[in-house]
């Protein structure tokens, strides 16, 4: 392919929303692998699965990518309200609301519009899924203590497993051949539920071994983000607000050269843009700059993204699944020419920390990162980013 048409095909791309790099960034050859995270928010209804999905078609061209799906926005919190209604002894409540959850997704399959053949067949998969659903929110005693938080994973665990089927059918429907992947099936964890830490080795050992031969099929895997599974089969969480670290985790696993975070804002800012005029979007952040605003509080990313995007060079976009033509917010390895906001700004120094990647169970706390040294005295803005980190109260995972 000429020049010309080589630039003619991005422009195209980037029209349509697809993944593109911006001219001038020096990672702008086509990349081997690139992996979408799409939030609550991106996957609220049958319109826009559609709109994500068409996304993901656009990117095929620059090469392999991996899905990564949160629940649709406030099923995570109605899963858990099951919980809660069966600790009170309202089994047929909790079936109830088991069952109004399932016809959700349902209907949004049926608002996809799929070919006849196809929405039966997913809607078979749909159903089975929810005979499993309501088998855990309809229990015939109630669990001890510990069988309390191993349900409530189990639960929690159904937004992500319905809408990566959901998501996967709109991919096909445009002519995507792809595949739902629950995470459980490689992303081994400890058995602190709902808030366990994956074990990386055994993960990325386990996902290449799934995923890997995904691609090589021509087929775009579709991820759960959330979950993971013990070594004895059971299914486990890692925690509310951990959708971007489910996203960075697959992308680790498969070597991705770029994570793409897409959510309902344009990226990164130096003030909340809903309140201040004077917001401006920082179209640059190395890992040390992100990391620092992070370690001050701001909301940039979950705090385990970052070392598992060091430990690769892989880079971190925030981008706007209603806003595709922005460019969002590029977090990655310092280079010489920085162009980020914060170079240069005579700002209050933040404090210093330290970004720990994970560890196994039997790892000492004080034992030194894999990922980002510790940092001191460095310089930046506050940021706020307006609800990539999952606040509950989206109700995502």
């Amino acid at each position: 392919m000429s020049p010309d048409a080589q630039q003619e095909t991005v422009a195209d791309q980037n029209s349509a929303g697809g993944y593109v790099p911006a001219p001038g960034d020096p990672r702008s050859s086509p990349k081997e692998v690139v992996a979408f995270k799409f939030g609550g928010s991106s996957l609220l209804g049958a319109e826009r699965i559609l709109h994500a999905a068409a996304l993901v078609r656009d990117a095929i061209p620059t090469g392999n990518v991996v899905v990564i799906v949160s629940a649709m926005k406030g099923v995570t919190d109605r899963l858990l309200t099951i919980t809660k209604t069966l600790e009170a002894g309202c089994r047929t409540d909790a079936r109830r609301d088991a069952e109004s959850i399932l016809h959700l997704h349902l209907e949004v399959l049926c608002e996809l519009q799929l070919s006849p053949t196809e929405r039966e067949r997913v809607a078979r998969d749909l159903r089975s899924l929810g005979k499993d659903l309501l088998h855990d929110a309809s229990p015939e005693t109630q669990p001890s203590t510990t069988g309390r938080a191993a349900l409530q994973d189990r639960l929690a665990s159904y937004g992500e497993r319905f809408n990566a089927r959901l998501f996967a059918a709109a991919l096909e429907k445009f002519g995507v051949p792809a595949v739902p992947v629950s995470s459980s099936e490689f992303v081994l964890t400890c058995d602190t539920f709902r808030d366990a830490r994956p074990h990386l080795d055994e993960t990325r050992r386990r996902g290449r071994e799934i995923l890997l031969p995904l691609f090589a099929d021509g087929l775009v895997p579709v991820v759960t983000g959330f979950i993971g599974v013990t070594r004895d089969g059971r299914v486990t969480t890692l925690g509310r607000n951990s959708s971007d670290f489910s996203g960075a985790l697959v992308a680790n696993v498969v070597d991705a050269d770029d994570l793409v975070i897409w959510t309902d804002v344009d990226g990164i800012y130096t003030a909340n843009p809903h309140e201040s005029a004077e917001a401006q979007l920082l179209h640059e952040l190395s890992y040390d700059e992100a990391h620092a605003l992070a370690a001050a509080g701001a909301k940039v990313l979950h705090a385990k993204v970052l070392p598992l995007a060091a430990e690769t060079e892989m880079v971190v976009w925030v981008r706007n699944t209603f806003n595709p033509q922005s460019r969002g917010t590029r977090i990655g390895p310092a280079s010489p020419n920085n162009t980020s906001l914060c170079a240069g700004r005579p700002l209050p120094s933040l404090p210093a920390y330290a970004c720990h990647s994970e560890q196994s169970e039997s790892a000492p706390a004080d034992e030194p990162s894999r990922g980002i040294s510790p940092q001191s005295n460095i310089s930046a803005p506050p940021v706020w980013f307006a609800e990539l980190n999952n606040s509950n109260s989206r109700g995502e995972a």
